[in-house]
């Protein structure tokens, strides 16, 4: 399959291989599988990127290099690569500060192998009792001119992955520049603003800039909102509702995204259907009742339907479904975010909501101001 970014890759295997590009390429599951975990480095910031599977091949390769097995040494004999020094040097690299385990120990190898079922190695090889790893050597090593020359493709695959975080990095860098843009046009050109923003909830963008542009919009909703709440009749007061983030986006956090206090209301954002992974998230919390805030044009209405008759595929007693489903407090789609998006600017709140995008978009993506 090629992208905008196939020949990027293409370009750099030429000018590291030569003659034998070509050849190479079609012979190498791992230099395909590159392409493939590619493809949004030309689609701007909100495209899904793929860091957790490229980044664990690359720090692997990298270790690899840096052992001298590219010149010299037996890598059979080699005692592997410790896991927390890989974790280390993945969230080291640019974008990769919340990579979780993940990927190095099975998300990679099982995405390979679903693209080359056929294929008779993984990418990457553990121990699960010493905690090593390995890159596959028999992945990047290539016989040609019959066996009279090794071609090692560890160099080559480093400079495509640097490629791809030169290509995201610039690709953010305007994603950055274009909001910031936004703030000094909010008072002059509203309705530029106003679309731009409005753009990031388009089913296609990125999980994680839909979350933070939830999040932002919904904070600016809720904050013109308040509840009159006492420990006594006497003492009545009156508060506003705060809503806050609770973690990084798509965190293994317990089903909770936004927290809103003083209601104690509890928000997941999600972007498909998964009856089960909804009710684990649910179950994770003792079935508290949580809002979904769903990256869907679909209706509430639809989407609760879908969900519900999903559910009695799964579980074949109704009733636990409908305890299940009684926990569902409220589903949030694009269009009631689009419609709070409006009041939030009504009310004045259009500089707010692009200064919080910019703020958590800065940490999301382990992005360094200039």
């Amino acid at each position: 399959m090629e992208h905008e970014f196939t020949s990027s890759i293409l370009s750099i295997i030429a000018n590291e291989i030569g003659e034998y590009a070509d050849e190479i390429y079609q012979r190498s599951e791992l230099l395909r599988y590159l392409n493939e975990k590619t493809r949004s480095a030309s689609r701007g910031s909100k495209s899904r990127s793929s860091f957790g599977s490229l980044y664990s091949i690359y720090v692997l390769v990298e270790d690899y290099i840096n052992g001298g097995f590219l010149k010299d040494g037996d890598y059979s004999e080699y005692e592997g690569a410790q896991f927390s020094d890989l974790l280390e040097r993945q969230r080291g690299l640019p974008f990769g500060s919340k990579l979780q385990n993940h990927a190095l120990n099975h998300r990679t190898n099982q995405e390979f192998m679903k693209l080359f079922p056929t294929c008779e190695h993984q990418p990457i090889i553990r121990d699960l009792h010493t905690k090593r790893y390995w890159i596959n050597e028999k992945l990047l090593t290539f016989s040609v001119r019959g066996d009279m020359q090794q071609i090692n493709l560890a160099p080559t695959i480093i400079k495509i992955v640097d490629a791809y975080i030169d290509a995201k990095k610039d690709a953010f860098a305007t994603f950055v520049k274009n909001f910031r843009k936004m703030i000094s046009l909010h008072k002059r050109a509203p309705q530029e603003v106003r679309q731009f923003v409005m753009s990031q909830l388009d089913p296609n963008v990125d999980a994680r800039i839909f979350e933070i542009v939830s999040y932002a919009i919904l904070k600016e909703f809720y904050s013109s909102q308040s509840i009159f709440w006492g420990w006594t009749r006497n003492d009545i007061q009156q508060e506003g509702l705060v809503l806050y983030k609770t973690g990084r986006t798509n965190a293994n956090d317990g089903g909770i995204d936004f927290v809103m206090r003083p209601l104690g209301r509890f928000f997941q954002v999600t972007e498909s259907i998964d009856v089960k992974k909804y009710f684990l998230d649910i179950d994770k919390i003792q079935r508290f009742p949580l809002t979904f805030v769903i990256k869907s044009a679909e209706s509430p209405e639809a989407l609760r339907k879908q969900i519900r008759i999903r559910a009695e595929r799964v579980y074949s007693v109704k009733k636990v479904v409908s305890t299940y489903m009684d926990c569902i407090e409220e589903i949030i789609n694009i269009e009631i975010l689009l419609r709070r998006f409006e009041e939030a600017i009504e009310a004045g709140k259009l500089n707010g909501i692009v200064r919080e995008i910019i703020s958590h978009s800065e940490v999301e993506f382990n992005w360094i101001k200039s």
